[in-house]
């Protein structure tokens, strides 16, 4: 459509900004371009982006080629998400692909790429040879598509020009020169040059001048026939014996600072040519963090340049793997409680008073042991949750193990004794499926029970137990763990894990068991799970078995990771 003004502010919405497009005098539209706003910022997708402009982009779930034809001259920009870089290039081949550095990574949600719309304007503008211009105050894209900038090519992408540093809208007909000098309005008082870095990438190097003050003009020489490049700072200063490097390796052989009369600095920057072939070289202000940047580009190998973003990456995902997956929380659940007193031995012991001393010593073995951990309880006192909210606290505090804690009973059996432990699945046994169905049945005292377990059927405990198939090994192996903790002289239920279906490890997204800790229907046993030494024994077995579980499976994980990366 056709833009006039006074209507933006009106209709954009917050998922999305106005692009106003000229493409010559009184010619032109507007037209949205989709995003998400976050804390940081607008991230504007870059395949809305792309159409807003009438460029074709196609995008395989990691990487994106946009396509470009407003001249003779077919070019496509490829990006890859998280790779910090965007390589551009004719779709003929006919000339050499060049490397964009980005100021910040794509990255993917919902099969779409997304770029903090600043960085995507500067892409845009770089490659295209175009001015395309985010106005942060009107929230508003402002691209000029007609004819390109004098001298601007496919040959002058990879290297920034002083359209970085406008702060102030430029004259429509403004476009950036053909060289990279960079000027800025003049402020007042000394820019002080406080120090210098050089970053190593795979493509060449980034120097860093970090300064405290007002944004200055500055001019940058590429590098002559003998490798030496030349930065000038005007109205400002630094000291000249801490700026002075020398490098033995690398790219840049030194950097020497001089303080010229005319109140500027100047470095001397001097590159190891003999080593390197140099490719371009180019210069911007990094607003963001008041850094003056050059970039030298070596020979650009876009596989290395692939290879080395895979590795930082894989790197970076180790350690949030290794945090993700660390047991540093642990859901303990002592069943029953409050008007559900679950089963009750002949000399009246209650199972929800058993089991909540139980969970109590657990949990202090646990923040006695281990001081890293965070211990979550579903009740400490004597009071009635719901089968299905304890798996949902479980998921709210992000528990990393579910342990649920009960006793057991057979009604005109008083003979079978002995610990068990189960795991979430269709029940394989008589025996299991009557568990199941004794500590389910406390839901038909709780509220809206037939809205909340609607479904709850051998059918759905399958597929419960199929989308829980990740933590199916998991659970197992704790399982086992306990259990070989727990055994006692005088069991008669056959050992081994069970598995039935348990309402209480329907929900918890996370390795889940539950604990048998004896039969209140035996005489003997009943003694035993009364007992309040024995219920602290009984805790501290439950806790040996979670401390090999922990040992066993963090170090496997670990080394899992490593070997799948």
């Amino acid at each position: 459509m056709l833009f006039a003004s006074g209507a933006l502010a009106e209709t954009s919405g917050k998922n999305d900004v106005f692009l106003r497009v000229t493409n010559g005098p009184e010619q032109g539209y507007l037209i949205k371009v989709q995003g998400m706003q976050t804390a940081q910022g607008f991230l504007a997708d870059l395949g809305s982006f792309a159409r807003a402009l009438r460029l074709g982009s196609v995008f395989d779930g990691k990487r994106m080629q946009i396509d470009e034809a407003f001249g003779s001259t077919v070019t496509s920009c490829i990006l890859d998400v998280g790779a910090n870089f965007a390589v551009i290039g004719s779709a003929s081949g006919d000339s050499p692909k060049r490397v964009l550095q980005l100021g910040a990574p794509p990255s993917a949600s919902q099969n779409r790429v997304y770029m903090p719309v600043e960085q995507a304007c500067r892409m845009f503008t770089l490659w295209l040879g175009r001015r395309v211009h985010f106005d942060a105050a009107e929230s508003r894209i402002d691209a000029a598509l007609g004819s390109r900038w004098p001298n601007a090519s496919l040959q002058s992408v990879g290297r920034l020009g002083r359209s970085d540093l406008w702060q102030t809208e430029p004259p429509e007909s403004s476009g950036p020169p053909a060289d990279d000098n960079a000027s800025t309005p003049p402020v007042n008082g000394k820019t002080m040059i406080e120090d210098i870095e050089v970053e190593t990438r795979a493509n060449g190097i980034v120097i860093r001048f970090s300064a405290t003050g007002g944004m200055r003009q500055a001019s940058f020489l590429r590098p002559d026939g003998s490798g030496i490049l030349y930065l000038t700072i005007e109205n400002a200063a630094g000291n000249p014996d801490l700026l002075a490097k020398t490098y033995q390796e690398g790219v840049v052989r030194s950097i020497a600072p001089a303080l010229l009369d005319s109140g500027a600095i100047q470095f001397t920057i001097a590159l190891n040519t003999p080593a390197y072939t140099i490719k371009s070289s180019s210069f911007r202000y990094d607003a963001a963090k008041n850094d003056y940047v050059i970039s030298i580009m070596n020979d650009v190998d876009v596989e290395a340049i692939h290879l080395s973003e895979k590795e930082r990456r894989i790197q970076e995902g180790l350690s949030r793997d290794a945090d993700k997956w660390k047991l540093d929380a642990v859901v303990i659940d002592a069943g029953h409680g409050g008007k559900d007193p679950g089963a009750i031995g002949a000399r009246g012991t209650r199972e929800k008073d058993v089991v909540l001393n139980i969970a109590r010593d657990l949990g202090m073995f646990i923040r006695q042991q281990w001081p890293d951990v965070k211990v979550i309880y579903t009740r400490k006192e004597d009071r009635f949750i719901p089968l299905k909210e304890r798996g949902q606290i479980a998921n709210r505090y992000k528990g990393k193990m579910f342990v649920s804690i009960h006793c057991n009973s057979t009604a005109g059996n008083s003979k079978v004794r002995g610990p068990e432990v189960y795991i979430l699945g269709p029940h394989k046994t008589d025996a299991a499926l009557r568990v199941a169905m004794l500590e389910n049945a406390v839901i038909t005292g709780e509220e809206n029970s037939a809205e909340n377990y609607k479904g709850f059927s051998d059918e759905y405990l399958i597929m419960s137990s199929m989308a829980q198939s990740a933590f199916a090994t998991q659970s197992t192996e704790l399982a086992q763990d306990v259990l070989r903790r727990l055994s006692r002289n005088g069991s008669n239920n056959g050992l081994g894990v069970r598995q039935a279906g348990f309402m209480v490890l329907w929900t918890p997204s996370m390795p889940s068991i539950l604990v048998e800790a004896g039969y209140l229907s035996n005489p003997t046993e009943e003694l035993i799970l009364r007992d309040r030494k024995e219920q602290t024994g009984i805790a501290y077995s439950i806790f040996q078995g979670l401390q090999q579980y922990r040992a066993s499976y963090e170090s496997r994980v670990t080394a899992s990771m490593r070997a799948a990366n």
